[in-house]
């Protein structure tokens, strides 16, 4: 697909346009993340620097990584890296590659976070310590705990806690949502699964074949993980605290009922920039 001795733009006009072929939904984008990926530097994509050729090594890594892209396989999977709310983040198989969507959580969650307020969180299926470390970069004082059940996926958020010199307040187990915490916690955040088991399917490629299913499924009705979490939420937020949720398509009433039945109140109800309510922001009664 790709030549020893094309230029990077020529590279860039060609992936861009076998990918819009292939109906991607960001040819353009996916066609830069790539050569940047490659080349090493944004400023490859630019100017005189974009009439640079290909060595032989180039463009052997460039054609095998759009063959895969070409695969449905995401650009996240195929660099290791994801970009989210200005911090980059490692993946490995196990993570979940965060989207923008989830970035609504972390702006209800800095709007209840005074700047130098020395709180202590909680994120809930951290992952690659997505939510977590997007907050601690932008809340010097504060401290947290990330709680993952894949013991893979926290070897990435602890190198990702190192990478941004975010380790010395950021700690990482391993364990099932609630279980074997000791509070308070000042604030609680979680982007559980929340896919109903039998949409799981149906998803796109890029999300049903390389996410992993822990971080999608969320049982018959999509609400498993909020019963659980819910459930143990109050022992666990100190008196004032918040628990800020991710929210399906859909789930901002069932999940504020379970979350009544355990003496949390809705707080604030955020939406994300398609306007699907995202965020939901409880609090103890």
């Amino acid at each position: 697909m790709i030549a020893a001795g094309q230029t990077l733009r020529e590279a860039r006009v060609a992936l861009s346009g076998a990918f819009r072929a292939a109906g991607l939904d960001e040819p353009e984008a996916d066609a830069r993340a790539l050569i940047r990926h490659v080349a090493g530097s944004d400023s490859a994509l630019h100017g005189m620097a974009s009439d640079r050729c290909l060595t032989d090594e180039e463009a052997g890594r460039l054609s095998a990584l759009a063959a895969r892209r070409l695969g449905r396989e995401p650009v996240a999977r195929l660099t290791g890296m994801r970009a989210f709310y200005g911090i980059d983040l490692a993946l490995n198989r196990a993570c979940l590659v965060p989207r923008p969507d989830t970035e609504t959580v972390v702006e209800a969650a800095l709007a209840l976070l005074p700047d130098g307020l020395p709180t202590r969180i909680l994120d809930l299926g951290t992952g690659p310590g997505t939510i977590l470390l997007a907050i601690l970069a932008e809340r010097p004082a504060a401290t947290g705990t990330g709680v993952d059940l894949s013991a893979e996926a926290l070897e990435a958020a602890r190198a990702n806690a190192a990478a941004l010199g975010l380790g010395a307040r950021a700690d990482f187990r391993q364990g099932n949502w609630l279980k074997g915490l000791a509070g308070p916690f000042g604030m609680i955040v979680s982007n559980p699964p929340y896919i109903p088991a039998a949409i799981c399917e149906g998803l796109d490629p890029e999300v049903r074949d390389h996410d992993p299913r822990l971080a999608l499924d969320g049982g018959t009705d999509g609400l498993d993980a909020y019963r659980a979490i819910l459930a143990g939420v109050p022992a666990l937020l100190a008196p004032g605290g918040h628990l800020v949720l991710e929210l399906g398509i859909g789930q901002a009433a069932p999940v504020a009922l379970i979350a009544r039945d355990h003496g949390l109140r809705l707080a604030a109800l955020r939406s994300d920039l398609a306007g699907i309510p995202r965020a939901l922001v409880l609090v103890a009664t």
